[in-house]
C-alpha cells in the first residue's frame, strides 16, 4: 500500500461548510493526492481533553458546536463511519491515547473540511482529541508516534488556524489582512519550508505577531500533528495561502511522497 500523506487544513468559519470559495475550490482538489485512504484520523482544535482520546464509535455523530449561524449549517451531516480496528490499533500502539466510545463524534473542525474533500463520507474518520495541558511537545512528539498510521492506510489531518484571533476579527466579505497576520502567517511558512520544526514548537508565541496569532493554543496544536506525522521523505505543497476576516489564516499544506 502506498503511503498516504499528511494534511494540514486551515479550517476557519464553519461557513465555509456550506459556501463555494477558492478556498473550498482548493479543498476539492485534494482528493488527487489521496483518493482511497483506509481511514482517516484528524486532529481537530474543537475537542480538548484531559488526556489524549480517539473516537472509537462505528457511527460518530456529527456534532454542530457552534451558535448563531444559518439554520442551513445546523442542517449539514457528515455521516462517515468510524473504525473501530484503527481505533484499537492506535491504542494499541500508543498506550497514552484512550479509546472514546461514545462522548464525541465529529466537530466541526473535521467535518466542514471532509465534505469538501471527501464529500462522498464513505471513508471511515475518527477523531483525536487534544490534551490541552500538555505543552507542544508532547503534540509534537504525539505526532510523531502516529506516523507509522500513514504505511497502513490511514490519512492523518490536522484541522486548524496557524493565526486565530477571534477578538480582531472582521465578519465583512473580503475583510483585509491584519498586518501581524500576514507578518506571521508568512514566518509559519518560512519555518515550515525550512523544516525548522524546533523553532514552531519552542518560538511560536515568542514575537508580539505570535501572541496575537495564537492567543490560545487549541487551533495551531493541530499543525504539529501533521509536522510530526511527516519526515524528511516528504516533499512540501501549499494548497492555500490567505487571511480570512482579518486575522484567520487558511493555511493548507500537503506533505507526501508523490506530490506533483
Amino acid at each position: 500500500m502506498t503511503r498516504t500523506p499528511v494534511f494540514f487544513i486551515g479550517h476557519g468559519s464553519p461557513m465555509n461548510a456550506i459556501q463555494e470559495n477558492d478556498f473550498t475550490h482548493a479543498l476539492n482538489r485534494m482528493r488527487d493526492y489521496c483518493p482511497h485512504p483506509k481511514a482517516i484520523l484528524c486532529i481537530s482544535a474543537h475537542w480538548m481533553t484531559e488526556g489524549s482520546w480517539v473516537t472509537q464509535m462505528e457511527h460518530p455523530k456529527t456534532i454542530h458546536d457552534f451558535y448563531g449561524f444559518p439554520k442551513a449549517l445546523f442542517d449539514v451531516t457528515y455521516p462517515a463511519p468510524g473504525s473501530r480496528e484503527i481505533a484499537d490499533l492506535i491504542c494499541k500502539t500508543i498506550p497514552s491515547i484512550h479509546p472514546d466510545k461514545e462522548a464525541w463524534g465529529l466537530d466541526h473542525g473535521s467535518w466542514s473540511v471532509l465534505r469538501h474533500v471527501y464529500p462522498a463520507a464513505d471513508i471511515p474518520v475518527l477523531q483525536l482529541s487534544l490534551y490541552l495541558s500538555q505543552g507542544a511537545e508532547y503534540h509534537y512528539q504525539l505526532g510523531q508516534a502516529l506516523r507509522p498510521l500513514r504505511e497502513q492506510g490511514v490519512l492523518i489531518v490536522g484541522s486548524g488556524n496557524v493565526v486565530h484571533n477571534l477578538r480582531t476579527i472582521d465578519f465583512r466579505d473580503n475583510a483585509p489582512a491584519l498586518e501581524w497576520a500576514v507578518e506571521y502567517d508568512r514566518w509559519i511558512a518560512e519555518q515550515i519550508s525550512t523544516r525548522n520544526y524546533q523553532k514552531l514548537i519552542t518560538d511560536f508565541t515568542k514575537t508580539q505577531s505570535g501572541k496575537l496569532s495564537v492567543p490560545t493554543p487549541e487551533h495551531y496544536l493541530p499543525l504539529l500533528y501533521a509536522l510530526g506525522a511527516s519526515d524528511e521523505k516528504d516533499k512540501l505543497h501549499y494548497q492555500f495561502e490567505g487571511i480570512q476576516n482579518g486575522s484567520i489564516s487558511m493555511r493548507t499544506i500537503v506533505l507526501g511522497d508523490h506530490l506533483p
